[in-house]
């Protein structure tokens, strides 16, 4: 079955067949004249004659030759689909608290697909929150500590990385190829030196990005085993899924075997089939399942003139062109049709939130530098890709702006944008932040300005150094809306359609041991 954000490409020949068909009214008599006994066929209605190509469809559809853009970054990939055992199991899988040490979090406590793929938050929620199962805006910890210091990247279209997962590329493939998903080679996580392939990350990006959460106490892993090594950590969490060895009986009911023997297609028992390497496996296969392309963008590009607006079609514009040419530069990181070049850059967003461990005080990051332990990668993070980036604020590696016009601002004048935020506390304004008094939420981040302002200096040093870095720009506040309106042609139908992503969310029945994340919103209302 093919994947339902795909749209079903018919060869021109079938189009001008159905017309045919149409015109001759489905294939009655060759005199044109109802058979006996029918009632007439009434003509079909004409079909529009197609758009004239303006002079801004022109100028666009020039660079978009130039860039050789197809507008489907899945062109003949394929992926598991959602319907299949095994992302099913993974599903169950990524909605359990059974993989949370403390039976509090799931993998999608960050990344719910109603939710964008994230959670919507500037800094993630993830172990000990007041109420384990909301999620989203109003998610908060018991304590009120925020302990996760980047902002949660969407697992949309985790099929389609192939250099790297996570802001700073922790989890690397170590021979990249286009379509492979990090299958074409070794694949290098944190439990193995910078550039040296964990013998046990699995065969592709997802699957080997799926084993961290898991063993990160402020993630999930809460007080459980808390002087355990990683693989000690995992192979009890796969012994109280599999109800086996030391973690046997810590779930009250467990029916979890038969769905790894329909995954996996084996007759096995819990020891065998229920481990460590396989639920990484079935994780992976979920978050590749989710492959959302079907974008208005694709059908312009694949020539439907009315597909987006005048503004976006500026915007598009914009995007496409050298900022020494006249555009905003943008597409010199966010090329080709997955918008990302899979490489790491300082933009110099603003640093909110409890850091790293970097800096003076602890509360900066490093950024890229923390794995290459190279100085010209310090405040360097992987240039995301921008579909469905409509859907997933807030933005920047901590979450710092609320909006694409914030982003797109930022990039118009980084240093400006950043005194603005660190100023007027505008982290205030973010959602997460908004219950707060003024004077607590000012105090907030006492070092945002130290930090953020280090960043720039990276920034300006890059660009003193020739290193590929956001060009200087010269941009209107028209100009600044149309990019925004291009963005927003980035969204995948179905990702924004809650019956259709409904697929990827289990039925609310408890999951096989009772231990499902069934997910609310701040409202009560289910996710």
């Amino acid at each position: 079955m093919p994947t339902p954000s795909l749209p079903r490409i018919f060869p021109a020949s079938a189009m001008l067949l159905c017309a045919v068909l149409a015109a001759c009214g489905g294939g009655a008599a060759d005199s044109g004249t109802a058979a006996q006994g029918t009632t007439p066929t009434t003509p079909a209605t004409p079909t529009p004659p197609a758009p004239t190509p303006t002079a801004l469809d022109q100028t666009l559809r020039t660079r978009i030759d130039a860039l050789q853009l197809s507008g489907n970054p899945a062109a003949n990939l394929g992926v598991e689909n959602i319907d299949d055992p095994l992302p099913q199991l993974g599903m169950r899988l990524f909605y359990s608290k059974s993989l949370g040490g403390n039976f509090d979090s799931a993998c999608v406590s960050c990344h719910h697909p109603d939710l964008g793929g994230g959670d919507r938050l500037s800094l993630p929620v993830g172990v000990a929150a007041i109420d384990a199962d909301l999620l989203g805006p109003g998610r908060e910890a018991a304590d009120g500590v925020l302990r996760v210091g980047r902002n949660a990247p969407t697992t949309f279209n985790a099929a389609l990385a192939d250099r790297a997962l996570f802001d700073d590329g922790r989890v690397e493939s170590l021979n990249p190829q286009p379509g492979a998903n990090g299958a074409g080679g070794g694949i290098r996580t944190p439990d193995s030196a910078f550039g040296v392939a964990d013998p046990n990350a699995g065969s592709t990006l997802p699957a080997a990005q799926s084993r961290f959460p898991i063993v990160t106490p402020e993630e999930m892993l809460g007080t459980l085993l808390p002087n355990a090594d990683h693989d000690t950590v995992r192979t009890h969490l796969a012994q109280r899924i599999g109800g086996y060895g030391a973690a046997a009986g810590e779930l009250a009911r467990n029916n979890w075997l038969p769905l790894f023997q329909s995954a996996f297609g084996i007759a096995g028992n819990a020891r065998s089939l229920v481990t460590d390497a396989s639920i990484a496996t079935a994780i992976g296969a979920y978050e590749r399942s989710q492959l959302f392309v079907d974008t208005d963008w694709r059908r312009y590009v694949e020539g439907d003139l009315t597909a987006i607006s005048d503004a976006a079609k500026r915007g598009a514009t914009l995007f496409l062109t050298p900022a020494n040419q006249g555009g905003a530069g943008c597409n010199a990181c966010h090329r080709g049709d997955l918008f990302s070049d899979q490489n790491f850059h300082t933009v110099a967003f603003p640093q909110i939130g409890p850091g790293k461990g970097d800096g003076a005080n602890g509360d900066d990051d490093f950024g890229r530098e923390r794995e290459s332990g190279n100085a010209t990668d310090q405040y360097a993070y992987r240039t995301p890709s921008l579909l469905n980036v409509a859907l997933s604020a807030p933005y920047g590696h901590a979450g710092a702006y609320a909006t694409l016009t914030d982003v797109v601002n930022h990039y118009r004048n980084p240093r400006g944008s950043v005194a603005n935020y660190v100023n007027q506390h505008d982290w205030c304004v973010l959602s997460q932040f908004a219950d707060l008094s003024t004077a607590s939420c000012n105090a907030l981040f006492p070092d945002a300005a130290a930090n953020s302002n280090a960043a720039l200096a990276k920034l300006q040093a890059d660009r003193n150094a020739g290193r590929l870095s956001i060009p200087n720009i010269q941009i209107s506040d028209g100009d600044v809306a149309d990019i925004v309106a291009f963005l927003n042609t980035l969204t995948d139908r179905c990702a924004a359609d809650a019956s259709c992503r409904a697929r990827w969310i289990p039925p609310r029945d408890g999951g096989p041991d009772g231990e499902q994340l069934d997910a609310v919103d701040v409202n009560g209302n289910p996710l």
